[in-house]
This record gives C-alpha cells, sequence and structure tokens, in this order.
C-alpha cells in the first residue's frame, strides 16, 4: 500500500514565524508531529510520503502514486485544504482527514468522504484494516480517550531536519482547567493523559541520533496540567541531559500557575527549558471570570510573569480583546499591561468562538453566533456579534498590535525582559544557523529597516551590560521582525 501524508499549508499568521524563519535559512518553524505520529501507526511494510506544503509543493507524481491520501489540519488550515483536496479529486485519490478542523467541523466538507475524528490511536487499526479490504467507513471515531503510553513513536525518517527549526514532541493530552474559549478541553478532555518519562526520552533520544541539536517544543495542551507527573518527568530529563551532555533546550506551554510552584519552576530550567508559553488573556478581572479563567484570577498577573522571567524563564503571552465586559479602554489597559510585564512575544488576538466550545455554545444560544472561525489569532474578522461596537473594536484590535510592535516600544519591552531575565540552567550551544542569522539581522534590522536606531541600541546595551543575554536579545530582535511584518498586514 502507498499512502501520501499532507500536511497542508499555514497562512501567514503569529504563530508561523514565516519572516523571521527566513533569518535562519530554514522553511518552516515547526515538523507536523500530528502527521508523523499517525504515520508510525500505519503497517510497516506500507510505502509512505510526507508532504508538507510549509516547504515543499504538492506533486502530481506523488498524487499519481499514492493509493491513499491522509489529510491532517488545524482549523486555521482550511482555505489550504480545500485546495489539496480539489487536487485529489482531479486524480480520483480517496482522502481520509483527520486532526482539530474535522474533529470539531467536518460537516463543512462535503467534498470529503473519510474522516477520523479525536485521537486516532484506538481507531487506526480499524482505518488500516478497511483501507486494506476497500471498504472504508465514513467516520472513524474513537469511544473514549486513548492511553497515550502506547502511542508509537513519530516517524522522523518522513521529513528533512534542514527545513525546520524546531522539533516538537508530547508528553500529555489534555487541561485540568475550563476556560470557555477554549477547544482544547472539546477535543482532549480535562483529565491530563502522560506518556512515561521513558517513553519521551526515547523519542528525544531518536532525535539525536538523526543530528537533531536545537530547540525542541514540548507541545503539550498543559504541560503542568499533572504537576507530580510533570516533576518525575523533568527528573528524568534532568538525568539525561547529565548523561548524554546534549545541547537541546526545551520550550512549551503552561498555565500561569506555573509561578506559584518555585520547585516546578526550577526542575524546568534545570531541564533545558528556555521559554514557555503562557494564556495571560487579559488585565480585565471581569473578562478573566467572564470567561472561567480561574487560574488566572485573584493574582498580580505581571508579578506572575516577572517570576518566572527571574527564574529563567522567557514567557511568551497569549492576549484576547473581545470580551463581553470589556470596556473602550481595554486597548491601553492590554498595551500598557504588556510593556510592564516585559512579555516580548505577545500575541495578541481578537476574542473568536471555536467550533463546539462553551463559549461558541453560548453565543449561538444567544443568538449571535455569524460565521465560522478562520482559527487565525490575527484575523481581525468577528465570528459574532460583540458587546463592543464592531468597527471599534477591529480597528482597535489593529491599532494595538501595531503599536505593541513598533520598534520604539518592542525594543523597549525587550530592554524591561532582560532587566527581569535571570538566566540559567544549562547554556544552548549556538548553531551556524544561529550566526548567520546575526549576520542578517545587521542588514535587514540595522541597516535596512526603519528602527534601526532602537536595534543598535539594543545590540550595543545588552552586549556591554548583559553579554551572556546577547544571543536571545538579538533572537528577540528577530522575532520582532516578523511580528511587525504580520501586524502590517492586519
Amino acid at each position: 500500500m502507498k499512502i501520501l501524508l499532507v500536511s497542508p499549508r499555514t497562512p501567514d499568521t503569529f504563530w508561523s514565524f514565516k519572516h523571521a524563519i527566513r533569518f535562519v535559512s530554514r522553511k518552516a518553524s515547526m515538523a507536523p508531529l500530528g502527521l508523523l505520529t499517525v504515520a508510525a501507526m500505519l503497517p510497516p511494510e506500507w510505502e509512505l510520503k510526507l508532504s508538507d506544503l510549509n516547504v515543499e509543493r504538492l506533486k502530481d507524481e506523488d498524487l499519481r502514486w499514492a493509493d491513499y491520501v491522509l489529510l491532517g489540519a488545524m482549523i486555521v488550515h482550511k482555505d489550504s485544504v480545500r485546495e489539496i483536496v480539489a487536487r485529489c479529486a482531479a486524480f480520483e485519490k480517496t482522502v481520509i482527514a483527520g486532526g482539530p478542523l474535522f474533529t470539531t467541523g467536518h460537516e463543512a466538507f462535503p467534498e470529503i468522504q473519510h474522516f477520523v475524528l479525536g485521537e486516532a490511536e484506538e481507531v487506526m487499526p480499524q482505518v488500516v484494516a478497511d483501507m486494506r479490504s476497500g471498504r472504508l467507513q465514513s467516520i472513524y471515531r474513537a469511544p473514549h480517550r486513548p492511553d497515550i503510553t502506547h502511542t508509537p513513536m513519530p516517524r522522523w525518517d518522513l521529513i528533512k531536519f534542514r527545513y525546520y527549526v524546531t522539533m516538537s514532541v508530547q508528553f500529555s493530552r489534555g487541561c485540568p482547567f475550563d476556560c470557555e474559549f477554549c477547544d482544547i478541553i472539546v477535543m482532549n478532555g480535562r483529565v491530563p493523559r502522560t506518556k512515561t518519562p521513558a517513553q519521551l526520552i526515547a523519542e528525544l533520544d531518536a532525535l539525536c541520533q538523526r543530528g537533531w541539536k536545537d530547540m525542541v517544543f514540548i507541545v503539550d495542551d498543559n504541560f503542568i496540567g499533572n504537576k507530580s507527573r510533570t516533576k518525575v518527568l523533568l527528573h528524568a530529563l534532568i538525568e539525561w541531559r547529565a548523561r548524554t551532555r546534549t545541547h537541546i533546550g526545551f520550550l512549551t506551554e503552561a498555565s500561569v500557575n506555573l509561578a506559584d510552584d518555585p520547585e516546578l519552576c526550577a526542575l524546568m530550567v534545570e531541564a533545558g527549558f528556555k521559554k514557555v508559553f503562557v494564556g495571560i488573556e487579559t488585565p480585565s478581572v471581569a473578562a478573566l471570570g467572564e470567561c472561567h479563567k480561574v487560574q488566572n484570577q485573584n493574582r498580580d498577573l505581571v508579578a506572575s510573569v516577572k517570576t518566572l522571567q527571574r527564574a529563567g524563564l522567557e514567557v511568551m503571552g497569549g492576549f484576547i480583546v473581545g470580551f463581553d465586559s470589556d470596556q473602550s479602554d481595554i486597548f491601553k489597559r492590554q498595551f500598557e499591561f504588556i510593556q510592564r510585564s516585559g512579555v516580548a512575544t505577545a500575541m495578541v488576538g481578537l476574542l473568536t468562538a471555536l467550533p463546539q466550545t462553551r463559549l461558541w455554545q453560548r453565543l449561538k444560544t444567544e443568538g449571535r453566533l455569524e460565521a465560522e472561525s478562520s482559527g487565525n489569532n490575527t484575523d481581525a474578522a468577528l465570528n459574532f456579534k460583540p458587546k463592543l461596537n464592531r468597527d471599534f473594536l477591529q480597528s482597535g484590535y489593529r491599532e494595538l498590535v501595531k503599536k505593541l510592535y513598533e520598534p520604539r516600544n518592542y525594543y523597549q519591552r525587550i530592554r524591561t525582559f532582560l532587566k527581569s531575565h535571570r538566566p540559567a540552567g544549562p547554556r544552548r550551544r549556538l548553531s551556524r544557523a544561529d550566526f548567520i542569522a546575526f549576520l542578517k539581522s545587521f542588514w535587514v534590522l540595522g541597516v535596512w529597516h526603519r528602527g534601526r536606531v532602537g536595534y543598535w541600541r539594543l545590540f550595543w546595551g545588552t552586549l556591554i551590560r548583559r553579554p551572556r543575554q546577547f544571543p536571545h536579545a538579538i533572537e528577540l530582535a528577530i522575532l520582532g521582525y516578523h511580528f511587525r511584518r504580520v501586524a502590517k498586514s492586519l
């Protein structure tokens, strides 16, 4: 059997890092972990190819070659998905589709005949059997949440590492919290399920054996969803680092209550974690209550961010405007909060009602749901009727994002971060790509771009006062270039 696995093209968003990855001569920020994992669930004797449209085009010869096309996608990929499906139809190829886009919205794709909805581990044996017999069902859905200790190691051999900035692995699925706008609990539940430490370390060993030496993104819904198991993993990672002498660094996603556990922070830093994405959302107490973001309530969020920075972690923050309780001053409040916190990588989006979430259900009941979500957190198109004036909200959002990434404001935010940040843990060895990016930044940011004065001020100030933080400062400067390009396109 010949199987073509296809990963759709990601549009230009905050998360694509499209304009930053050019500095390191890579083609995409991350490899398609979901498809690589599904590939490992297929019979070893089958012939497999993976086409990631973020690094290469979908070739006619690959479509002709395939007996089946397996397509994995998130909501943000819907436009690319329709193009792929049309190409497959032209070659009369059967498509089997799975991933978040279809799990919560497969009805929107009548042109696709076969779906795997939800987590794939327990249903793939039946899918494989039906592919062999040529009698595929319309829908395959797992009866319950699978035990991910049985999840196989991703098929790293199907991709070229040189195309990617980071590799991804997964330790857990699910999040114990119940934020109204989040679709994680719809797809993966509220009880975190974890792999064993040995299982994750085996995946890291496999990456190292294939020559990977750069950052690894642990793509958990909430890395600290089960703190006791996370700590066991971290102790194992610390031992693994000592044994292998690896220079790999980690980044992940976690809830802000990480700041309440100094032991956990220290273990993460010792294990090699450098960055953590945190859903901060808003400085509005009313909005946090509205969306049931209980882990962010009754705390000084700026102080929590500073705690993580002092522990040695860079906080990348997610922020939202457009809650029902937001007042007309929300844009000013968000800007001031983000600047004070020193969250350099501040990913601000308009509130969107993702399919099947509690927010989506509430707005539908209230008759306020107007369209599907694009899944793009930088899309200024609202898919529901807001309480604030729509035009005011959309224009205020665009102005906020552009203001945040104006060179003067952005470089000031980097300096605020560097003052709080206390570099700790193992140092990441700089690669050839890092040096290339460093040299490119001279020309693009230091000569060509209009923020050149701010760049050189950051450059020399950090080099003289905080030399250990200098590579980090230049990396953030390069990321800012990407964010400014995205903001300009809003």
